[in-house]
Order: C-alpha cells, then structure tokens, then sequence
C-alpha cells in the first residue's frame, strides 16, 4: 500500500487538476452561449441568401462556373477540426468521416481529391498520414467575423473556378444541443438544388440589371455564406463538446478524489492501529 504522504500528494494534485479543469468547463460554457448566438443570428440572413440562390437558379438557364457539372477528376474537402485537443471526440469524429468518404470514393488516390485543413488538429492528422493537402488554415477565432472568412472562401472558390476541383465539399460537426453533436458533409460546389429553399414569395422582386447579372453576383456570396455559417455552427459545437469533456474530466476527478481520500483513511487507519498494538505489546512485555 501506498505511503499516507504519496497518497496526500496524489489526493492534492487531483484536486488542483479538477479546479483547472472546472475553470476550463465554466470559460467554455460561457463561450458557447456567444456561438450558440452568433449561429442564431446568422440564419435569418442564410436562409433568405438561400431562397433568393434557389429562386434565380431555377428561372434561368445563366452558364456561371459555379453551376456547371462536369466530370469529376478531383474532389476538394474542407474539413473543419478544432486547433487544440481537450474538446474530446470532436475532431476525430470529423477526420474519421472525411478519412471514410476518401476511401470510399476515391480508394485513397492522391491524385482524386484535394483536402482543405480547416484546424490544426486536422492538418496534422492529414500531414501525418501523407494525405493529399492543398490548404491548410489555422487560428480561426472562437467567434469568427464574416470578413476573417471571407479570404477562407474565397481561396477554395478559386479552386473551382480554375479547375483543379471539380466538386467542393464541407465537413463539419452540426451543433443539435449542448451535449450532442453530429457530423455533416455538405456539396458547396457546383451550386446543385438548394434544399429547404422557400422560393413563392419572390416571383414579385425585381431584379436589377438582370436575373443572370444577379445570379452571377451573388453566388460567390452564397457559397461564403454556406462557409461562414458551417464554420459558426461548428464553433458551437467545439465550446460544447470542450464544456463536456472538462465536465467529464472535473467529475473523473472528483471520484478520484474520493477514491484517494477513502484509501488515504483507510490507511491511516491501519497506521493508528499499528501504533496502537506497538504500544499495548510493549506494555504487556514490560509487566
């Protein structure tokens, strides 16, 4: 059995760890309740950005870039990671989805897509195990501005448009509450039917100098919008799964402590009565 000052030690230590982490679940609580409204804020604009894309796509024939199916040669997939461990499963859930896709579409040909690290965790993953990374994008804030993302999006347009991809698409974690989230792949590129896209209540707008001047404006747009608002969804869902895993991790340390503490007096205990018996026997030897 351990020695009562290892155990002291041990029991100390314990606890300095669960107010660390206490501290870090309090600090990502609070961030989440900023992410959880900034996602909330966003999506009036989203949806109407949305409904307009959908409505201009479907009444004319424009032959914009970001519309036109070709063959696909080459995959581009941003794949949104944290920066930093302690978020517990988050980042690893995504890079086991984007890890899946490849090997199901592409059998792991370099030469058949193209990843766009969003995150050092996933860069380092990808860089690691000599996947094919085109780009690779850090630092981005806990509460990100449109215009921090902006040259984010506008890189992997690029690609499209010049033609080193063919598809572009998003994988992220989808924040549903604060202790679940999901993964989701999104196809940002060529700019396919938008779903859930409420369209009736715009054949009254008119548009200026044309539908196709517009349409051609705006999707650069609306793809930074589908960006933007995935990357302020998943920052949600990393300040909740970060909160989660201190959660954890205080309470694993908490029944540590407990642990140690029932050990700690249980041999102290034996000690005492160690003491004790040294005591009567050299007192019944004396007699």
């Amino acid at each position: 059995m351990a020695s009562l000052l290892t155990i002291k030690q041990r029991i100390s230590s314990t606890k300095k760890t669960s107010q660390i982490t206490s501290a870090m679940k309090m600090v990502s609580a609070s961030k989440l309740g900023k992410a959880e409204c900034n996602a909330r804020n966003y999506e009036p604009y989203a949806d109407k950005i949305r409904n307009i894309v959908a409505h201009l796509a479907s009444n004319n024939s424009a032959s914009d870039p970001m519309l036109e199916n070709r063959p696909v040669h080459r995959v581009g997939y941003i794949v949104l990671t944290a920066d930093s461990g302690l978020a517990g499963a988050y980042s690893s859930n995504v890079i086991k989805t984007a890890v899946k896709l490849i090997k199901e579409r592409h059998n792991n040909n370099a030469d058949e897509y193209e990843i766009i690290a969003l995150g050092n965790m996933g860069h380092h993953f990808f860089s690691k195990n000599d996947y094919n990374v085109a780009l690779q994008i850090t630092g981005i804030s806990d509460h990100p501005s449109f215009n921090e993302i902006q040259n984010i999006a506008n890189d992997t347009i690029q690609l499209f448009v010049e033609g080193r991809i063919d598809e572009l698409h998003m994988i992220y974690n989808h924040h549903v509450n604060p202790i679940t989230h999901e993964q989701r792949t999104v196809q940002l590129l060529p700019v396919a039917a938008v779903e859930g896209a409420e369209t009736s209540g715009l054949s009254s707008y008119e548009f200026e100098p044309s539908e196709e001047a517009v349409l051609e404006s705006i999707l650069p747009q609306y793809i930074e919008s589908l960006i933007f608002g995935s990357i302020l969804d998943a920052k949600a869902a990393e300040h909740a799964a970060r909160m989660t895993a201190m959660s954890s991790a205080t309470d694993n340390a908490n029944e540590v402590i407990g642990d140690l503490t029932l050990q700690y007096n249980r041999a102290r205990q034996a000690a005492i009565t160690q003491e004790i018996t040294e005591i009567v026997g050299g007192a019944a030897a004396l007699e």
